[in-house]
């Protein structure tokens, strides 16, 4: 660079921030000018604001960085320009994952409802289609308002701070519970540590408020029934796991803590639930349990993404949160998340496939162009919320097939 236009950055550079150092890049690093010193502010946020503002029309972006003691303004080149989203996508992926959502739930529902003959006919099942087809718009509903209020938490917590978002991309499954979820995705980096906060719990939380009053809903439409102590041959049993969150709302609803076992097998009541809790086993056969109702199902399938989202690390929601609270220092978590999540897979194997995603993007995030500014005192409560939630509604051993 001349050292005219030099000059004239740092003329610009000058009016927020106290130089005390200049280095020009010279093509090997990735900054045009490098400025060590001090910002004169000390509301970093709107001295950043001011700063991308008047160096926009030159085409730049300032990075802020801290180095040891000093803070350091990095100018690089090129300013993002988002191209416009191609929403046709959006309502494409949205509309396959309703009806892969609804045929779930009615097939959910078939397997809850049908007591007809082994070999399916259609007039054996004729009379079971009408609460077929309800339970799978039941399902459909309550689990799409699950996700739907935690993807547009996200976009909407994006377009407040005027930070480029997509609209929701939801994926469609066609077995299970119909979907993989959804995401949306930061078109231009996070401006700082407080909206990549703002964005990533806002999700999360959207999503809970929703899902525990559908919980609570779908619980009270469900019974209480005994399980077999000895499944008949040919047939099996699916248990679903528990967390913190969905056991105190089964207790909340019925009185007591579900599945309730025959016996504790010469355990203490304490014993049975922490080995249980983290294990699933030993498995309640000859208790009771509640039989969810489609509602119910959906609900508690809403809490289990909620607790994938927020597992701590890489880009998902919980890794924007320990990289707000952590900085680069998140990373040496990610050791302890990937032998967790291996041991964890020897009682429910999905959790293999999460360790295998998350070694292979968890090192990644969503660094904010400015990391100078920090969080404030609300939003640092606000991440670690966020982490209770997780404790909250993570489970352990999402489910247990039992039988065939």
């Amino acid at each position: 660079m001349l050292s005219t236009e030099i000059d004239e950055l740092t003329t610009i550079v000058s009016r927020v921030f106290k130089v005390e150092d200049i280095t020009q890049g010279d093509g090997k690093q990735n900054y045009l000018v490098r400025y060590r010193g001090r910002l004169y502010a000390e509301d970093s946020a709107q001295a950043y604001e001011q700063l991308a503002t008047e160096l926009r029309p030159r085409d730049i972006t300032p990075l802020f960085r801290k180095e040891q003691e000093q803070q350091v303004v990095l100018l690089t080149a090129g300013v993002i320009h988002p191209e416009p989203s191609k929403t046709w996508v959006n309502g494409l992926l949205f509309a396959l994952t309703m009806v892969s959502v609804f045929i779930a739930g009615a097939f959910y529902t078939f397997g809850s409802e049908y007591q007809g003959p082994a070999d399916l006919s259609f007039q054996a099942l004729q009379p079971y289609l009408p609460t077929i087809i309800v339970g799978g718009l039941a399902f459909m509903v309550s689990l799409l308002a699950i996700l739907v209020a935690h993807e547009f938490g996200h976009y909407l917590a994006g377009r407040y701070h005027r930070t480029h978002v997509t609209l929701p991309y939801f994926i469609p499954l066609p077995v299970g519970l119909g979907t993989m979820g959804a995401f949306i995705r930061l078109k231009e980096p996070p401006k700082n540590k407080r909206i990549l906060l703002d964005i990533g719990i806002a999700g999360p939380l959207a999503g809970l408020v929703v899902a525990i009053p559908v919980l609570i809903i779908g619980l009270m439409l469900s019974e209480v029934s005994t399980i077999p102590a000895q499944l008949p041959p040919g047939t099996g049993l699916q248990i679903e796991g528990n967390s913190l969150l969905y056991l105190l709302a089964k207790y909340v609803v019925f009185g007591q803590l579900l599945p309730a076992p025959g016996s504790y097998g010469g355990l203490s009541a304490l014993q049975y639930w922490v080995t249980y809790f983290f294990t699933g086993h030993p498995l309640p056969l000859g208790g009771v349990d509640v039989m969810l109702s489609p509602v119910a199902w959906a609900a508690w399938a809403g809490l289990l993404v909620t607790a994938l989202n927020l597992i701590p690390a890489g880009q998902l929601d919980g890794g924007h949160l320990i990289y707000v609270l952590l900085g680069k220092r998140a990373n040496m978590l990610l050791p302890f998340v990937l032998v967790t999540l291996v041991l964890l897979g020897f009682v429910w194997q999905g959790w293999w496939l999460w360790a295998f995603l998350i070694f292979i993007l968890g090192r990644l995030h969503a660094e904010p162009l400015d990391q100078i500014t920090t969080l404030n005192p609300g939003r640092r409560a606000v991440a670690w919320l966020g982490i209770i939630v997780f404790v909250l509604v993570f489970t352990p051993v999402p489910l247990l097939a039992v039988g065939l």
